[in-house]
Parts: C-alpha cells; sequence; structure tokens
C-alpha cells in the first residue's frame, strides 16, 4: 500500500477525446488494481461502468418499492374510505373516517374503480423515489467538487471523456499512477488539487 506523496492531492485526471480511448483506459486502470476512479464523459458511455468495475445501481429497486408503495398505499386508502373493508375493521377506524357510501347501488368493494387512482399514485411515488433516490445514491447536492479546479475539466460536458484516479486508492503512488496514466497516451494528464 502506498499513500499518496503529494498532501492535498484529490488524485491524478487523464483527458481522452473519444469515449472507446476512456472505455479502454479504465479497463486498463481496473486490471493494473486500481479501484477508486471515476469516469467522465458529456454522455453516457455504454461499457464505462463494467470498464470501471462498478456495480449496478440500486435505483431500480428502490423506484419499484417507491411504486408498489404508492400502489399500496391508493389501494388501501380507496378500501377504508368507501367501506370496502371487512366489518371487523370498524372497531378500528375512526367513524369520520368510516363513512360508507352506495352510490348507484354498486358494491362497496369496486375494485375497477380503483385502478385509474392506484395507476396515479403507483407513477407519482416512482416519480418522487426516483428523483431523490437518484439525487442520494449521487451523494447530492455537492455545489462544489475538487475536479472543477482543473481548467481542462470544463469540456467534460461538452466533447472531451475522463478518466480520475484518486489519491485514497490503495495502489495510488503519485509517480507510478502518473506513469501508469501517461503511458494510456492521453491528451493532458493534470493533477487535481484537494
Amino acid at each position: 500500500m502506498h499513500a499518496p506523496q503529494a498532501p492535498g492531492l484529490f488524485g491524478l485526471l487523464a483527458e481522452f477525446d473519444n469515449p472507446q480511448a476512456l472505455v479502454n483506459a479504465a479497463d486498463a486502470a481496473r486490471r493494473k488494481g486500481y479501484k477508486v476512479m471515476d469516469g467522465y464523459s458529456p454522455f453516457p458511455v455504454e461499457g464505462l461502468r463494467e470498464a470501471l468495475g462498478k456495480p449496478r445501481t440500486l435505483l431500480p429497486v428502490i423506484v419499484f418499492c417507491g411504486g408498489l408503495t404508492g400502489c399500496l398505499t391508493a389501494f388501501l386508502l380507496q378500501t377504508l374510505t368507501s367501506g370496502g373493508h371487512p366489518r371487523e375493521w370498524d372497531a378500528f377506524i375512526p367513524n369520520w373516517f368510516n363513512y360508507r357510501l352506495n352510490i348507484a347501488g354498486r358494491p362497496f368493494f369496486s375494485w375497477q374503480a380503483f385502478v385509474p387512482p392506484i395507476f396515479e399514485l403507483t407513477v407519482l411515488f416512482s416519480a418522487f423515489t426516483s428523483l431523490f433516490g437518484m439525487i442520494l445514491l449521487n451523494g447530492l447536492p455537492r455545489p462544489h467538487h475538487p475536479l472543477f479546479e482543473v481548467k481542462e475539466f470544463e469540456r467534460a460536458s461538452s466533447d472531451r471523456f475522463f478518466l480520475c484516479i484518486e489519491a485514497t486508492d490503495p495502489l495510488f503512488d503519485i509517480d507510478e499512477t502518473h506513469e501508469f496514466l501517461k503511458g494510456l497516451s492521453p491528451i493532458t494528464l493534470s493533477e487535481v488539487p484537494q
């Protein structure tokens, strides 16, 4: 294990001009043994997550749970308010909430009429869960990141691709990592201050 030789260093940043070069560099770094690294690009790059060795995100599971919660919330709310619940539940439900309405002679538990609100709440809860889950999983809000101090990184949102190996990586050694990244033929190679 090497400790970073330069105090106050966040990592080393290599710049590439095409997505395939970034994927190849990330794959080479992962095979070399680097684990604490990340890739940056102006658009999603197929194969980059695998090349970086990043696990799949939990977001789909979280969104599914949010949607299921919305579905059950809508179903239970409609069942309890329409009086479609079993009579044994009456002891636990306040009278102001348990007001049965017989509309056009339909049964109290008319689940077919529940479908549109169930769909709407499922979508609503899924959307909110997706938004807030993504924000939390991405560690946002983060108004400042050390990479913003590197001038070249401004092009990460337009036409350049970057690989950053962070100084917290157990294999990180400023000289060895610099030589390794240089061997990948980047356009530029920059030190990222903390």
